[in-house]
């Protein structure tokens, strides 16, 4: 799929890190790109920075999703292309003992739970509602394709940290349902794909003193350093343009292996 004006986009998580990037690589190639993200304030100011539009939307609200894609469509017509980069994470073990007291606690349920509904349902839903508008559409070359849908995995799916439990077991379902929702949508000429970042200069990391940075840092292999927001657009246009490109999740970590802790 050929980026320009004729394509239209919906990045989700787009007021910031990866999912501003993205929306700004794309609409820099023509295309009219939704930004959607819970964010009013950010999200507003970013997507009149690029000549886009802002939607606001909490992914884990099926009706808000509905909403935030009917006035992208309505603004932009359907979308020939999705970017899920909507996530949050947090630092939680399994279970915990205190070292004075002796006492244990388990991890709460509902912080799991909201890390599993944003992550993974939030990305299914966007995906899953996207898809039925993108089924619509006239395919775009002699191929028949249609779209292109990439979504936001991380290496914790693989080698997920201490304290990591809820976002790697978020990051590690979207990694898994890559593959059986390419097969679902190959018939209708959508293409799907994961991108699985190390570790990346967003506002995750925005906060850490330098000394923090350089604990990270030290641990990728080359380039020694955090990556780009920009390095993951750039994969985003390039899964848009490789039509064989489906099914699959790319590791963009620097040959990473996050450590234990």
């Amino acid at each position: 799929m050929k980026l320009g004006s004729s394509i239209s986009a919906v990045v989700t998580g787009g007021a910031s890190g990866l999912g501003a990037a993205t929306a700004e690589l794309l609409a820099a190639h023509g295309v009219k790109v939704a930004v959607l993200d819970a964010n009013s304030d950010t999200g507003e100011k970013h997507a009149q920075a690029i000549g886009g539009r802002f939607f606001h939307c909490d992914v884990t609200d099926a009706g808000k999703v509905d909403a935030a894609l009917a006035g992208a469509r309505e603004a932009h017509g359907a979308a020939r292309l999705v970017v899920n980069c909507a996530g949050i994470a947090i630092g939680k073990r399994t279970a915990r003992r205190d070292r004075d007291s002796g006492t244990t606690e388990p991890h709460d349920i509902a912080s799991f739970e909201r890390v599993i509904a944003i992550n993974l349902i939030g990305t299914f839903s966007v995906m899953s509602r996207a898809a039925a508008a993108m089924m619509t559409l006239d395919p775009l070359d002699d191929s028949g394709e249609r779209g292109v849908i990439i979504n936001t995995s991380s290496v914790a799916a693989e080698d997920g940290q201490i304290g990591q439990v809820a976002y790697a077991a978020s990051k590690g379902g979207v990694a898994a349902m890559t593959l059986p929702v390419a097969r679902d949508l190959s018939s209708h000429g959508i293409r799907v794909m994961a991108i699985m970042p190390g570790l990346f200069e967003t506002p995750m990391f925005a906060g850490l003193p330098d000394e923090a940075r350089q604990a990270l840092t030290v641990n990728v292999p080359f380039p020694p350093r955090l990556g780009y927001p920009a390095e993951y657009a750039m994969l985003v246009k390039q899964i848009c343009e490789n039509p064989m490109l489906n099914g699959s999740c790319i590791r963009l970590d620097g040959a990473i292996r996050l450590p234990l802790r």
